[in-house]
């Protein structure tokens, strides 16, 4: 394939990627965690003032701010969850949010579509880049199938729009090990500076990518092995070009960054809130202290702040959050959440494409020889495809850290893994076809994979524009995903806008009286009457009050059946109607079984698959 043509293709599927986000975000509502990214990312430009959201680094709040900068917008300066007189909760950052975006005289439906503009073009340069890396590796066919699965993956369509950290921590792993690769084929200056501040960039996307130290670490010390003889000052040398690559990424990425947005942060209330956040953690009492000393330290206040944000991160994966899965609630977290929630939000061509390339990786390195032979055997492999072990070698690592971690609340946390997948599946169906020598057997494998890759793109797109609610056929689709999961991986504020247009569209039905217009439309019209009034207990971001107005009646999930009024409509986000369906695990101490009652009615509709709608008489 051509150069010229394989560039089309590439720019034809970018093109795809580009109209499907743009196009499904219409009708979005901030889901839970983007209020407080933006309003913090805002804050950060405007105010060099760092004190709200510091578990979460600040690059791509960042960007999506920028656009802000243009829309004349009030800033809540006098609001108690800015000043914040006390000490910052958790929720303290949520509340500055709303007030915000929705009680400010801002217009946040505006503000929702601008600032995901910014985190879509990181979507694309992430395919862009993901795409010549892999030209640049593998070649044209590689280089396109693997931007094909990104183009298409349901995971990336539905995360890459949204103001959240996960396809930016994507982007840094590739960024940083495509130029750390570099550095290890040739040491010279240019690229141990390339390496540093790719390195440093990818620090600031997100705290989990502080995995690439001990990734790197590991495949520098086993290309040493392989190349260089493996001598103590070949690893000495290696080792200290490494650390000097590290110390030029956080000296003059991390450390200028944090500054800029420490620059109106008081020292004092650095110190104060650092101190009160931690002091809720199980982070060792002399790490504590040491961002404390920092803290304190006008030149290490920035790497403070960053030290801070890697605390709670890693405290957070430790201690986990309460959530729903397989008919179950805890806070603990599941040791096969990760492997069954990526085996169902994948789609299932791409899992037999999976499994193809790693039976025919298995049968390549089918063992004949002795035990030595298979040694020298492996080192030889090893230094013609260094680049492919590298990447596996990254997916071991991320993988196991993700199942030891607690926090189970999305198949996005595995996305930094995605492209590396993406490339060495593509690698393995190409070879496959490529090794088949027989010319009728390859036109049947290359038939079979066509029609994969179509299954591929309508399994993907026939969820649109509900990307996040996307499950596979093994589930039995999106309207099946809340059996299985919630959260992230399908109900997370999205659809509130939503359920206020179905409010609309049932009441514009019910008054006029057009059950035959209304056909079609999932307005259950033989329900006879306009609603003017909703009970909701809704999950996101979104407000409710902004949205619904005067039809919005608040219901909490732990009332009683009792205090339900009859004849009425209750809708309930499905992360919160699972939580409160779900056998509680050992040692969860939580309510539960607070929606048990709501097993004898049926949805009369499900808004965008994350929000249930009951009449309840």
């Amino acid at each position: 394939m051509s150069n010229r043509l394989t560039n089309i293709i590439a720019a034809v599927l970018l093109a795809v990627v580009l109209l499907v986000a743009v196009f499904s975000i219409k009708d979005d509502s901030f889901t839970f965690d983007e209020t407080a990214h933006i309003a913090a990312g805002y804050s950060y430009l405007t105010q060099k003032d760092m004190r709200l959201n510091p578990e979460h680094p600040p690059l791509v709040k960042d960007l999506a701010a920028i656009p802000l900068l243009f829309l004349n917008l009030s800033f809540p300066k006098d609001h108690s969850s800015w000043t914040q007189e006390d000490p910052p909760q958790w929720w303290t950052q949520f509340d500055f949010a709303s007030q915000f975006l929705y009680k400010s005289g801002n217009n946040p439906n505006q503000i929702l579509f601008w600032s995901r503009i910014p985190v879509i073009l990181l979507l694309l340069f992430l395919g862009w880049f993901l795409f010549y890396w892999t030209k640049k590796l593998f070649g044209n066919k590689t280089a396109l199938l693997a931007l094909f699965f990104f183009s298409f993956s349901p995971t990336f369509l539905a995360h890459g729009r949204l103001i959240t950290t996960d396809v930016g921590a994507a982007s840094g792993v590739v960024l940083a090990t495509c130029f750390w690769l570099k550095f290890l084929k040739s040491p010279i200056k240019k690229n141990i500076v390339a390496a540093g501040l790719t390195f440093g960039l990818a620090m600031l996307l997100k705290f989990s990518l502080v995995l690439l130290i001990p990734f790197f670490a590991i495949i520098t010390l086993i290309y040493v092995w392989l190349h260089k003889t493996g001598t103590l000052k070949q690893i000495l040398k290696y080792a200290g070009l490494g650390l000097l690559a590290g110390v030029i990424g956080m000296v003059f990425v991390v450390w200028p960054v944090y500054q800029f947005h420490i620059s109106n942060y008081p020292a004092g209330q650095q110190f104060r809130d650092a101190q009160f956040v931690l002091s809720s953690t199980s982070v060792p009492e002399p790490l504590i202290n040491l961002n404390l000393w920092m803290a304190q330290n006008p030149v290490l206040r920035p790497f403070s702040q960053y030290f801070l944000g890697l605390l709670m991160a890693t405290n957070r994966s430790a201690t986990g959050n309460t959530t729903y899965f397989l008919g179950e609630i805890s806070a603990a977290g599941w040791k096969n959440y990760f492997p069954i929630v990526y085996s169902i939000k994948e789609p299932l061509a791409f899992h037999i494409l999976t499994l193809i390339a790693l039976l025919y990786a298995a049968w390549l390195i089918r063992l004949r020889q002795g035990f030595g032979e298979q040694i020298k055997k492996l080192k030889n492999w090893l230094k013609s495809h260094f680049p492919e072990f590298a990447l596996l070698v990254f997916i071991g690592i991320y993988w196991l850290t993700s199942l030891t971690s607690s926090l189970n609340i999305g198949v996005r946390h595995l996305l930094p893994v995605f492209p590396f997948t993406f490339i060495l599946v593509s690698l393995g169906t190409v070879k496959w076809i490529e090794g088949i020598k027989k010319l009728p057997l390859r036109k049947m494998a290359i038939s079979f994979v066509s029609v994969l890759l179509g299954w591929y793109i309508i399994s993907s797109l026939s969820c649109f524009p509900y990307f996040l609610a996307y499950s596979n056929e093994l589930t039995g689709g999106p309207d099946k995903t809340y059996i299985y999961t919630v959260d992230s991986n399908l109900d997370w504020g999205q659809d509130l806008k939503r359920l206020r247009n179905w409010i609309n569209e049932y009441n514009r039905c019910a008054f006029t009286k057009c059950p035959e217009e209304c056909i079609g439309n999932s307005v259950p019209i033989e329900y006879g009457q306009p609603i003017d009034k909703i009970y909701l207990d809704y999950f996101g971001g979104g407000d409710a009050n902004y949205y619904l107005k005067e039809k919005y009646v608040p219901w909490r999930s732990t009332q009683d059946e009792s205090e339900f009024p009859k004849g009425n409509y209750l809708a309930v986000s499905a992360t919160l109607l699972q939580g409160g369906r779900a056998k509680a695990v050992k040692g969860f101490d939580q309510p539960s079984d607070y929606y048990r009652w709501l097993d004898k009615y049926e949805p009369v509709e499900k808004i965008g698959y994350s929000i249930f709608v009951y009449y309840i008489d």
